[in-house]
């Protein structure tokens, strides 16, 4: 049995640690990676961690929370760093210890292991996690989608229907320079409703697609990600015209409360477009309610926009300008309707 290590912050992991991290699969047994806690970088560390298992679940990732700081080169860093790793490991025989820094000769001694090095110049690979911080848009074809979706600010507008959930999406997505996701769900119902109706079964079809839209279109995003609509109003539509929502439905509406980095709620103040494929002006009322409602239920966090559609702009731009993503967000802007 061998076993190759490699460490690091992956802050955030990009292409050249992957190149690592598939070498050591190649060519040991095991594979196993040692991320550190860091305050370069706001992201949490079982984010970072969770990247590297959910791209390679056969790597055994290890979660080092209370390691040494000091300063690169000084022997006694060097020596501390060696002494913690060695005591993360326990009692592993390590085969090879793998990188591409200069560190690998000392830890690989440390650790009586060879000293295998990959891509030490930066030719394959020809990236930096330093750069990458500087403007992941301009760098993200060097990270995988996994993670870059981690690295964008990821914002929903929920409203019932008339409420200028779509409107304020494309416009907040050509001000921000950014990509948006369009309502799935409508396109859904234009193609497949019969007398106004589609199946249950339709419904775990326009979550799924809805989330697929999303996915790849915050591949390109800038930023900021802006989506009109989610799993969670898609779950209340089908309470409405089946009295129950699928299984998949109902996982995916669970799993929304995460998925979002900002929830917007966009006020039923605005007069009411009344086309044939609306309910009325008295359905959007109450709709508005169930989804507040959900919203409190769940225990979601979220800011009202009312007024014109450039009065509900000026709040986003204040809210995104206070927004500092992982952090805890919720100041005076957050909405006094979110649940005690």
């Amino acid at each position: 049995m061998t076993t190759g290590v490699t460490l690091g912050k992956y802050a955030p992991l990009h292409r050249g640690h992957q190149l690592v991290i598939e070498t050591i699969i190649a060519e040991q047994d095991e594979a196993i990676v040692i991320i550190y806690d860091t305050d370069v970088t706001d992201v949490p560390l079982p984010v970072r961690a969770n990247w590297i298992r959910l791209l390679y679940p056969e790597v055994r990732v290890i979660e080092a929370w209370d390691g040494p700081t000091g300063i690169d080169h000084d022997p006694a860093y060097e020596q501390a760093e060696e002494r913690y790793v060695r005591s993360l490991l326990d009692d592993t025989e390590v085969t090879a210890f793998y990188c591409s820094e200069y560190y690998g000769a000392h830890m690989a001694q440390a650790l009586g292991a060879i000293d295998r090095r990959v891509d030490v110049n930066r030719f394959q690979v020809p990236i930096s996690s330093t750069i990458i911080r500087s403007n992941p848009y301009a760098y993200r074809k060097f990270v995988d989608p996994i993670v870059y979706r981690d690295l964008v600010t990821k914002v929903v507008f929920l409203g019932a229907m008339s409420t200028g959930k779509s409107t304020l999406t494309e416009v907040l997505a050509a001000r921000y320079a950014t990509t948006f996701a369009s309502e799935y769900g409508r396109d859904y119902w234009a193609e497949h409703q019969v007398d106004r109706r589609i199946t249950l079964a339709g419904f775990d079809e326009i979550a799924t697609g809805h989330i697929e839209r999303e996915d790849e279109a915050i591949k390109d995003a800038n930023r900021y990600f802006f989506v009109d609509t989610n799993a969670m109003t898609t779950y209340l539509y089908a309470l409405d015209y089946h009295g129950r929502a699928p299984s998949l439905l109902t996982r995916l509406a669970e799993e929304n409360a995460t998925r979002y980095d900002l929830f917007f709620l966009c006020g039923d103040d605005i007069p009411y477009d009344d086309t044939w494929d609306r309910s009325g002006v008295g359905k959007r009322s109450v709709f508005q309610r169930q989804i507040i409602a959900d919203l409190h239920q769940r225990k979601i966090p979220y800011i009202v926009l009312t007024g014109t559609l450039e009065e509900r702009i000026v709040k986003v731009d204040e809210i995104l300008a206070a927004y500092r993503p992982y952090s805890n967000f919720f100041g005076a802007q957050a909405s006094s309707e979110a649940p005690n």
